[in-house]
């Protein structure tokens, strides 16, 4: 039987709580049972997210694929759905799925990630063109960003007014504005929803495919956010790169430049708000407020 990585037990057990133990415990008897279902051979050791645990594995044929089972979230939902939609054009191909277990078995992808490029902007750019690839139209069966918009709008009035930070209010205007204007009109395309650098990996058949997407239906100027969001804290000169790989991101994209940057600045009012009444964890406010001042 599959041993389950402990690091993903004490997360998950710690973010999930009883619900998530219970998971766990029947975790080793889905994995088992997926790979005897689809004839699956273990062929490296068991690897996970932070939703999930992924085990290389080899199929009758020889195909090398991946078993990823998740532990079943309605935020995990669409990811199955989306790789079919995509059917390969930029992402890895959805091989099997089995929507009750959450476990499905996906083309195996190389070990490097776009995170391992050394050239900022080629990242970036590698990123934006595989996002305009992904753009096509959603079901009405894909959750929407709108929603997610409206969210941000809420928080950050929540917050805006009981919590002291260095913002402007013509910034927090500015992000309330965007998030409203976002919430409400919207494009009706595919958004892999959380396309940061380690979530494109090198490719056989194309040189980089996408894993891992949340499935949104909505804007695709709202992957800018995730994909350069963990990046903030270390570029050099903040102020001036942040804005020059958000255009490069545009361009490659074919996107509306001033919408990239609504997003995220919208984003950093959001974080600094956020920091600000948790007591700037992770070292972020700083960072957000600048971000939040972006034009």
């Amino acid at each position: 039987m599959i041993e389950v990585p402990g690091a993903f037990v004490r997360e998950t057990s710690g973010r999930e709580g009883e619900r998530g133990r219970a998971w766990l415990d029947v975790l080793p008897e889905l994995i088992d049972r997926a790979l005897v279902r689809w004839e699956l051979t273990v062929a490296g050791p068991v690897m996970h997210g932070a939703v999930g645990v992924v085990v290389p594995v080899s199929s009758g044929d020889g195909t090398a694929a991946v078993l990823k089972v998740s532990f079943p979230h309605p935020g995990n939902v669409a990811e199955p759905k989306a790789l079919a939609v995509w059917a390969g054009r930029g992402a890895v191909r959805l091989l099997e799925n089995d929507a009750e277990a959450f476990a499905m078995v996906v083309e195996r992808a190389g070990g490097e990630s776009l995170r391992d490029l050394p050239d900022a902007v080629e990242r970036v750019v590698v990123a934006g063109r595989l996002n305009r690839r992904l753009a096509v139209s959603a079901a009405e069966e894909f959750p929407s960003l709108m929603g997610v918009a409206d969210e941000w709008a809420r928080e950050i009035e929540s917050r805006y007014g009981k919590v002291r930070t260095e913002l402007p209010d013509r910034l927090v205007g500015r992000a309330l504005e965007s998030c409203r204007d976002l919430a409400k009109e919207q494009p009706n395309l595919l958004v892999h929803g959380d396309m940061n650098f380690s979530n494109v990996l090198r490719g056989g058949r194309e040189p980089w495919l996408v894993v891992d997407p949340k499935g949104w239906a909505g804007d695709p100027a709202y992957d800018a956010v995730n994909l350069l969001r963990d990046r903030w804290h270390t570029m050099p000169d903040l102020a001036k790169t942040l804005p020059y790989q958000l255009a490069a991101f545009a361009e490659a994209a074919e996107l509306d430049r001033e919408r990239v940057v609504r997003w995220v600045q919208a984003c950093g009012v959001k974080d600094t708000l956020w920091s600000a009444e948790y007591g700037e964890q992770h070292g972020r406010a700083g960072v957000s407020e600048t971000v939040a001042g972006i034009a």
